[in-house]
């Protein structure tokens, strides 16, 4: 979505929220409790990876990164940077992806405050913006305000991520996953052109 930001008459709108929480207010399973889903679904990635030419590598231990490492504290530290930035959500894309980065292509670790602090200055955040968002992400109120997004979520009648939330003439449109790109095109009366629009218009 973020490589259409500037393709499409959108007004495109980062929104951190917690998985678990996702998972455990809509009764949903993970799909890699089930085997056969599972072995696809790490087959299918490998092809997502190259037809989004994101590089993505899984964790050499994927139950301990997703269920026992979980991304809770990674979640609460883009809610405080999304509380802390002004002007749009640059920051919340960029420490986003340096901390999808950690997971999902160097298989490091995104709970310790070491790991936050390593992405977010990735990012482009200096020591002292980190030391305030460390602090900031443990609070009551970053506590509160990821809550209130994962249960907005939920009122959408999320059951999973990626979820985007579409709203067109007053209503919600809902997509979930990396392969409805085409539907939210059409959805929003603009053209899909593939997973590098840039390239595409050359």
């Amino acid at each position: 979505m973020c490589r259409y930001r500037n393709v499409w008459n959108i007004d495109l709108k980062l929104r951190p929220a917690f998985l678990g929480g996702i998972m455990q207010g809509s009764g949903n399973k993970p799909p890699g409790l089930v085997p056969n889903k599972f072995l696809y679904m790490t087959t299918d990635l490998h092809r997502l990876a190259q037809y989004f030419q994101v590089p993505i590598s899984p964790p050499a231990d994927p139950f301990e990164a997703m269920f026992e490492k979980g991304s809770l504290s990674a979640m609460r530290f883009v809610a405080a940077v999304q509380e802390r930035e002004v002007g749009g959500d640059k920051q919340v894309e960029q420490v986003s992806r340096e901390l999808w980065l950690r997971i999902w292509s160097q298989d490091k670790d995104i709970t310790q405050p070491a790991s936050l602090s390593e992405a977010a200055m990735k990012a482009g955040l200096s020591a002292s913006e980190v030391e305030e968002l460390l602090k900031l992400s443990t609070s009551k109120e970053i506590k509160d305000k990821l809550k209130r997004s994962t249960q907005e979520a939920l009122d959408h009648r999320a059951f999973g991520f990626p979820l985007a939330v579409c709203h067109v003439n007053g209503k919600a449109e809902v997509f979930f996953g990396s392969d409805r790109f085409e539907l939210i095109a059409h959805c929003i009366g603009e053209k899909w052109m593939g997973p590098q629009p840039a390239a595409a218009k050359l």
